[in-house]
This record gives structure tokens, sequence and C-alpha cells, in this order.
């Protein structure tokens, strides 16, 4: 429920949401009869840059997005007579930034899509064997996962390794903390305990510092640092709240469930397909269909998989408007929706998409390998992404069922591709489930729910926060085809 106290009516969160793609620093308000409602303050881009050997993030550039949005977010609040509370910050999982004693960032961070993690994996699972390393983390088996990358580095003594996000918090507060979420993705986090394995940081040869201490998503990293507050014009009692920092966290945070027996896809540049639970499973079945869990706001678990995503889609609209094609995404749909159900599909998720750059030929390339042949249209490679994403959750959401002995009545799809409608019905189709989709903006209001319930302007459980969400989200629903309305 949210609290209707005139103490509360002013106040605002500013949320940090960046992506691989983009970044945006957002202001969000609660209200008890529209529920969370979102103003875009700041848009930046995002993206790897080939820089010092290797694909890397820009994260100083980044960061100086980041004050400039939290300084407009200020002006904008002063001048409705709003106060910012608080702010909380989400990306994506892995990465991190390597920082010296004192707080110097030392490179900017590797990207996941580097290749230098591939040489470390056969060294890791010498010292660890893959069935360890599960039954303790329960961690989906991706190449570029946080102990695989921090086995590469070739010197950590005196540094410490700041996840994204919390490198960023660190940045604007001097407190050094690891959210728990973001946490449970580097493959050296207990999945039953909810601390650091430390037995693989010595079997590895980690320092035992190498991450700051835990927090969970709404407890208070720090307040701003003095350098901060006069860059940006934010009022000095501001704090940093951790939220689920991971950006799927605080996306299924946002998921407007009426039941509990649902299922949701977070759609973007990355697939992630699942369902919540209580506690996670870590089964050696589990383990070969590289499910993982991951953990959500409140301690529940992220079951889940990663499937391609909208990745595959936004690499080639960059190709072909290299090439001078300029088609509309609306346009390349509604062609791509005219085509056949029974074109040839990929496997959306294989590693040989990982890397950017010529998407439609490797598209192309892998439709030739199961020896069918691909149009050299973008309608119809665009289909046949569509086909191939909705297949893979399908399965994706069949094994969910069958590993963990429950049945899902309803998918829900968050994010950006809850706007695309094509893939919306094929998903219904292809899983036989009603689809539900929205909100687009899940992870901001995810982000924007644990910081108003850190303040106390709204109070309760996932239950409630999903219910401010549906409040005030027009969501659309789609019904698999055949199916009696």
């Amino acid at each position: 429920m949210v609290k209707g106290t005139t103490a509360n009516s002013k106040a605002v969160f500013a949320a940090v949401d960046i992506g691989a793609s983009s970044g945006r620093v957002m202001l969000g308000r609660v209200s008890p009869t529209s529920g969370v409602a979102l103003e875009t303050i700041h848009r930046f881009p995002n993206g790897v840059v080939e820089l010092d050997g290797g694909l890397r993030w820009d994260f100083d550039a980044l960061f100086a997005e980041v004050l400039k949005g939290l300084s407009a977010a200020a002006a904008v609040a002063s001048g409705n007579g709003e106060r910012i509370l608080s702010i909380g910050i989400d990306t994506w999982a892995v990465d991190y930034g390597l920082v010296n004693d004192a707080g110097k960032l030392t490179a900017q961070p590797y990207s996941y899509r580097d290749e230098r993690s591939r040489a470390t994996v056969e060294r890791v699972h010498s010292a660890i064997s893959p069935e360890k390393l599960y039954a303790t983390t329960g961690l989906q088996y991706l190449q570029f996962n946080t102990l695989y990358q921090l086995a590469a580095e070739p010197k950590l003594d005196g540094l410490q390794a700041l996840l994204i996000p919390d490198l960023f918090a660190f940045l604007l507060t001097g407190e050094r903390r690891t959210e728990a979420t973001n946490a449970s993705t580097t493959g050296l986090f207990n999945a039953e305990t909810g601390e650091w394995a430390t037995e693989f940081l010595d079997a590895l040869g980690l320092p035992g510092d190498i991450f700051p201490p835990l927090i969970q998503p709404g407890e208070t990293v720090g307040t701003l640092l003095p350098s901060v507050l006069e860059q940006t014009g934010l009022p000095a009692d501001t704090v940093v709240v951790a939220v689920g920092s991971h950006d799927t966290a605080s996306a299924v945070a946002a998921v407007p469930a009426e039941v509990p027996d649902f299922a949701y896809i977070s759609s973007g540049t990355w697939s992630l397909v699942g369902v919540e639970l209580d506690a996670p499973v870590l089964s050696e079945a589990s383990r070969k269909a590289n499910f993982t869990n991951e953990r959500g706001v409140d301690s529940t678990i992220r079951y889940l998989r990663n499937v391609g995503g909208l990745w595959l889609l936004s690499e080639c609209q960059r190709a072909w408007a290299a090439q001078g094609f300029s088609q509309s995404l609306t346009s390349l749909l509604d062609a791509a929706a005219a085509l056949s159900a029974d074109g040839p599909r990929i496997n959306a998720d294989d590693p040989v998409f990982t890397a950017p750059d010529n998407m439609p030929d490797r598209i192309r390339a892998a439709v030739r390998n199961t020896g069918s042949v691909l149009a050299d249209r973008p309608a119809a490679v665009v289909r046949c992404i569509m086909d191939s994403l909705a297949a893979g959750y399908a399965r994706t959401l069949a094994d969910a069922e069958r590993l963990t002995g429950r049945s899902t009545s309803v998918v829900h799809i968050v994010g950006g591709g809850s706007q695309n409608r094509l893939l919306c019905q094929l998903t219904a189709d292809a899983t036989g489930k009603p689809v539900i989709a929205g909100p687009i903006e899940a992870t901001a209001q995810g982000n924007v729910l644990v910081q108003a319930r850190a303040a106390g302007v709204v109070t309760g459980g996932l239950k409630e926060l999903r219910a401010q969400v549906a409040a005030g989200t027009e969501l659309e629903r789609y019904e698999p085809a055949g199916a009696l309305v």
C-alpha cells in the first residue's frame, strides 16, 4: 500500500537505469491512485568501445552522463516543489571495474562481450568442477561470468572489484558495497546462504576481499559526496539506496502479476526467461539445462535461463542502416508478420551471436548450417529472429516447469520487447499460454518502488509493489492462436 501522508506527497525518487545500449536518469513518483509515474529526465547512449586492446565500457563518459542527469533531475524536482529523497542504480550484470586503495579506477571496465575470459574457462574448471560450481552457486554457465573474467586479470593485489552499479554508487558516496542481486551473478556467491562462496575465492587464488561487503535491496549505501552535491545541486541529505541493481531483478520486482503461478520474460538486449521461487534449484538436471538461480528482491530466486534477445534485431538494423536501408522497425515487423510461420529458425542464444557486426550474414550462415536457406531480405531475417526467439522462450518455459515441478498459467513480458506485438503474439502461440505485455519501463519502476518502500512511502511485500505497477500501467493481453476467448 501507499502511505498518503502530506510529508510524502512531494517525495520523488531518482532512478539511474543503464543498459548495454543506452542509459537514462528518471524521476519516479508514487501515487495511491495511479501507481508509479516515471519522467525521463536525461537519456544517453552506451555501447562497447575498442580500447586498450579489448572491448570495454567508457565508464568515465557514463558517469559524466549520470551526473548530468542527476543535476537535471534536481532542477526539475526543485522547480516542482518536490524533494528527491534517494537515488537507485541498476545496470547489466557480471562486469566490474577495478579500484585501488586510493579509490581510483585502474582502467575502463571490460565488457562481457570481450573474448578474454574464454581462455580461462578450462583453468577455472580444473580448480573447481562445473558440478561443484553449480551445486554451490546455482549459476548458469556463461563464459563471461565474473569469475572467468577475474581469472583473466593479470594482477589483483591491492585492488577491489566493484560491479558496475556498485561502482557508480561508490563514486557518488565513497562507500564500497556489493548489492546482493548482482553479486549472485558472479559465480562466487552461495545460492543457499546468500553469502560469498569464500572457498571458491581461495581455490582460484583470488583475494578474500576482492569484493566489498554485501548489501541488500532497500538498504542505504550512503549519502552523496560533497563534490557530487556541488555538481548536481541535490539536497545534502540525499542518499543512494541499494535496489535490485541487476536490472533484471528490478524488472521482475515490477512484473504486474496477480497470480503466483506466473512466468516472466524480461525482454531487451537479452531475454531472461523464468519463474520466481522461494529457494534455489541446484540439481544436476538443472545444471545440464543451464538454468540459473539468481537473487531477486526480498531474497526471492529468479530461476531463469538467458535466451537470445532483441540484440539480434538491433544489430541487424544497424547493419542495414550502414548499407543505406532505412525502413522503420514498425514496417519491418509488419512485413515480417505477413510472412509464413513455417520459415527457418536459429538457436537465438548461440554464442556465435554474442559479438557485434555482420549480424544478418551470421544469421543467414546459421540457417545454412541447419540445411535451410534464408532469403536475403530484411523482412525474412526479422521473421526468422522473431520465430526463433518465441520458440526459445517456449522451450525455456517448458524446461523451467519440468525442473521446478510447477506449472505456470500466464506469461508476463516486460521491458522493450513488450512493445513488439509480433513477438508477443508468437510467444503466446509457441507457449500455448496467454501473454500479458507491459510495463515497458519495468526496470525503472522496480527501482523506484524499492526506494519508495525504503523511504516508507510504500509498504508491503512484492505482492503490494506489483499491485502498484498494475494500477499505473496499461497492459495488453495476447491469447494463443486457436484459444477460446
